[in-house]
């Protein structure tokens, strides 16, 4: 889909690299943090809600994410070590993308669907009715993953991530309004998830809903961010211009 592409369609996407925001070097010191940030959201999706909450398949679900965690931190440590990294800052960004999701996305999302289901609020909805909920919610999330993928083709075919393409003036126009089917997608989730949590009677305080739309709703912006996030992957594969040379300098 890409390969008609030219290495100058991307060119604008080179911006975290050229102001160093996500050369190798500063990326390994996030993926250090990272390690007590996952660890202290997967302590958190445990301890607070995992114990209270009649989900089905919970335990399955808490076993794999302790060992994709882990995994992540394993490799988030080896990744950040710079005879490593230098030679492989390819699946660096790889693994830097995979962090990411699992700070600001998967945990949320397994906390949501855990707290919907709480046992010590209100009426216990049905573990038929959890699934359906959660099925329906991730729907909704991969429809917001594929309209920003069509989204962000489109602007890419259009030029409008091309040097000098005058991206801030030209592209903003555009924007607001390809903004629309994807906004629209997370609308229509947040106002399906409110209405299954009042019709369930599963939250009965409005602090615990409240965190069920706000740690949704953060799902939804990290699918919506996704895209771009595996698009720059790809031009470090493909472009040797998206990655730094031996001396830690990016390439011309």
């Amino acid at each position: 889909m890409f390969g008609k592409l030219n290495e100058e369609d991307f060119e604008v996407l080179r911006g975290p690299f050229e102001s160093g925001r996500q050369s190798p070097g500063a990326l390994s010191g996030i993926l250090i943090l990272s390690i007590f940030l996952q660890a202290f959201l997967f302590a958190l999706e445990y301890f607070a809600v995992g114990r209270h909450t009649v989900y089905p398949y919970k335990d399955q679900i808490l076993l794999f994410h302790f060992i994709f965690t882990g995994l992540l931190s394993i490799l988030s440590l080896i990744y950040a070590i710079p005879i490593v990294y230098k030679n492989s800052e390819k699946m660096q960004y790889l693994l830097s993308i995979l962090v990411s999701q699992n700070l600001f996305s998967i945990p949320l999302f397994i906390c949501a669907m855990f707290l919907v289901g709480n046992d010590g609020y209100g009426e216990k909805p049905s573990p038929e009715s959890l699934l359906n909920f959660t099925y329906i919610t991730l729907g909704i999330g991969l429809s917001i993953f594929i309209v920003t993928s069509i989204r962000f083709y489109i602007l890419l075919r259009k030029g409008h991530y091309r040097k000098g393409s005058k991206k801030d003036v030209l592209r903003s126009k555009f924007e607001t309004t390809s903004y629309i089917p994807a906004a629209t997608l997370g609308g229509i989730g947040i106002v399906f998830i409110i209405q299954y949590i009042a019709r369930n009677s599963a939250i009965a305080d409005l602090n615990g809903m409240v965190f069920i739309v706000i740690a949704i709703f953060i799902f939804f912006v990290m699918l919506f961010i996704l895209p771009e996030q595996l698009v720059i992957l790809y031009c470090k594969f493909r472009f040797k211009s998206f990655n730094f040379n031996e001396r830690g300098y990016l390439n011309k």
